[in-house]
This record gives C-alpha cells, structure tokens and sequence, in this order.
C-alpha cells in the first residue's frame, strides 16, 4: 500500500483512455496494457523493478478483481475481512484482528466493488433494498450493509473460504477427538440425520463440509443454500440450488421452502440445508422425514437444547400447528445434533455431541454422546447410542 497514488492514478488513467476507445480487452491484453503504459511512465521517471511488479499487480486487480482488497483474498492467512465504511478496514488472522492500513479511496469506489460482487451472483444492493448476502468466486461469503442503515458508510463483511477443511484438519486442530470423528463417520454411512448448531463463525459450515465427505459418492446429493458454501467435490451426481432474491419489480425471488420443495421431486438420496433461519424449518424437517436419511443441515444456537426450541419457534413462524405437533415432527426428523463454540483463543470445537431420543411427557428428549470436558480441555464420551436401528440396517457398528 505505499505505491506511489500520484503515479497509480496516472498510469490507470493512460488505461482507461485506451480501454474507453478499444473496450474491454482479454486478461492477457489488459495485463499487455498496463504493461505498456508502466513502459512509458518510466520514461520520465525511475520505477524500481519491485514497483513495477507491485504497480502491474495494482492496476490489475483495480480494472478485473476487487481492487485493493484482493490482496486481501489471495493471502491464505486472512480469514476474515471486515470494512466499516471506505477507510477502516479490519482483517483476521492466525494472530488475531487488526486494522489493515489500506483505505479506499471514496465511497463511491467502494461501492462500485460491492456492485461487482453481488452483480456476479445476480443480486443487486440498494439504498431501498440494502442488506445482501452474496458470494465471491472462490466461496467466501460476503454480508454487505449500505446506508442508512450503515451510519459509517458501505459496510462489507467477507469470511473466507480458501480450501475445504477435511476431518483430518479438525481432529489436529483439535476441534474433535478421533474418537468423536469416527463416530460421526459412523452415523453418517448408517444414515442418521444430523443437526450441526453453534454460534457466528463457530465453524458450522466447516464441519457440514468434513461431514459431508463421508457421504458415498454413489448417492444423488441436493445442496440448498442462501449463498453456495459448501465445497463437495467427490459426488458425481450433485445438484447445488441458491436462494434467489426478487427482481427490481419484485417479482422472481425464491426461497429456500421452494427450493426443499422441488429438491423432494428430484429423487435425491440426501438433502444438506446449509442455514435454516426461518420458517422454511419446516419444510426441512418434512424432507428429513419422508425417506432422506442421511440428510445434513445447521442452524444457529448456543446449546443443543436451545437448537431445539429454536427449531420449534422456526417452525411456528410459518404454519399453524400444535406444539407437541411440532416436537414429534422434530423428534422424528433428527437423529443427532453436534454442538461448536468458539473459544476465547478463537479456536472452535464440537462441545456436544447428543442423540435425539424420542419423547416424554410432550417434551424432546436428549442423551447426550460426547461432552467438552473443560478440565481436560478435550471432548469426551459420556453415553452409548440408544438407538442404533439404522446402524443395523447399514450392516455398521460402533
């Protein structure tokens, strides 16, 4: 970020005069491009080598990427990257987070990033309509507040993910003990449905994606999602469905209880929900309970218990049925329900592991597997599965 600005702007602008004469050149002939007009500005002045580098990659990233934050994107370190209006940027890593010494330019520019983005995923952000979820090519997610609603300025948050983490990975940081990830494996070649809950950024998503590895490639697999997350690569036979938000005329929009909809006539083996926040809970439930077991979602929640009862006022929001309705359906639908938390170290670990186990007394009931032992700083095992029906059907043991 100490590039010269003067001639940065100076070299872009040489660009531009040629771009809004010739158009939009290939990647190789933008890259020629800059490259040229580099050439020229060193005529009047000395550019070191390392400048130059620096400059080419600049101009690049400012015309075909994300400008000054795809620094930020490439660095395998950066985990997280927060903008709280056009100079204030924050970034997470290994280390922890901090202010990063970047700044854009105007709001102006900073918006015209983030119209980049959601354009990409055919979404659109605007002062009427103003918070979007998109995504970036690679898979990391991007939440984007615009004013008035951000007081500061355009607010972007981008949690990264750089390569799918695999149970191995998990097991070495830590997250869970081998013991507790052959389990799972277990349950999820034997079928049992699967809830995985926790708080922002407890690792979710990265432990659906582990779990999901264990999954036959042989079977049909059906993703829904709000913004595609999940990274499966070794199932042949995958359909990926995305939410979709309505048109300029609001009209178009797809949601994720249209998606589980039309997911049902697909004859999929499995179904994995990536978040169910709303009343599309259930219609979740209904699929996990009408012949696809196996399947996989999470949700937001600080327990196992409170994953529950979020669950039932999920469900309420959207249809009109008795309470003990609704707790059968539950009960019925999940077989298990895995539990993360973040750490005040920022590492993330499953804390429960806990077996549905039917009901009483019109309430759900829990027997729990696999709990976080603070003292051992360790997840251990504290029950053996009381129903291991499916288990036995798949020819497994534990």
């Amino acid at each position: 970020m100490n590039m010269n600005k003067k001639l940065f702007e100076q070299v872009r602008n040489e660009c531009l005069r040629d771009l809004s004469k010739n158009g939009a050149p290939t990647d190789a002939g933008l890259a020629l491009l800059i490259d040229e007009k580099i050439e020229k500005a060193g005529e009047n002045a000395w550019i070191s080598l390392s400048e130059r580098l620096r400059l080419r990659e600049m101009l690049f990233n400012s015309f075909k990427k994300l400008d000054l934050l795809q620094e930020l994107i490439d660095d395998p370190k950066v985990t997280e990257i927060m903008i709280n209006g056009k100079d204030r940027i924050f970034l997470e890593d290994d280390t922890g987070i901090h202010r990063w010494e970047g700044h854009f330019d105007s709001e102006e520019k900073l918006e015209n990033i983030i119209r980049q983005i959601v354009s990409r995923v055919n979404r659109r952000v605007n002062t009427s309509e103003p918070i979007v979820d998109a995504r970036l090519p690679d898979g990391s997610r991007v939440h984007v507040v615009l004013p008035p609603v951000a007081l500061d300025g355009p607010t972007v948050t981008i949690r990264k993910f750089p390569e799918p983490v695999t149970m191995e990975k998990l097991i070495a940081w830590g997250s869970l003990t081998p013991e507790a990830a052959d389990f799972l494996k277990t349950m999820i070649r034997a079928r049992y449905n699967i809830f995985v809950s926790g708080g922002t950024s407890s690792g979710k998503t990265t432990l659906l994606n582990a779990l999901s590895a264990f999954i036959p490639a042989g079977e049909r697999i059906i993703t829904i999602e709000d913004s595609a997350e999940l990274q499966i690569t070794h199932i042949p036979n995958l359909v990926r469905l995305e939410t979709r938000d309505a048109n300029a005329e609001g009209q178009g929009r797809i949601d994720m209880s249209q998606l589980l909809k039309a997911a049902l006539r697909m004859r999929p083996d499995r179904i994995i929900v990536g978040e169910v926040r709303d009343r599309s809970a259930i219609d979740m439930l209904t699929a996990f309970d009408t012949g696809h077991d196996g399947s996989l979602s999470t949700g937001h929640a600080n327990s196992c218990r409170d994953m529950l009862l979020r669950l039932e006022s999920m469900v309420l929001s959207g249809v009109d049925m008795p309470l003990e309705a609704i707790k059968r359906q539950i009960s019925s639908a999940v077989d298990l329900l895995v539990h993360l938390e973040r750490q005040p170290d920022r590492s993330r670990k499953v804390v429960e592991i806990t077996e549905v186990d039917g009901m009483k007394d019109g309430e759900i009931l829990l027997h729990s597997l696999f709990q976080f032992d603070r003292e051992k700083g360790r997840l251990v095992r504290t029950g053996t599965l009381r129903h291991p029906e499916k288990l036995k059907r798949a020819g497994l043991s534990l």
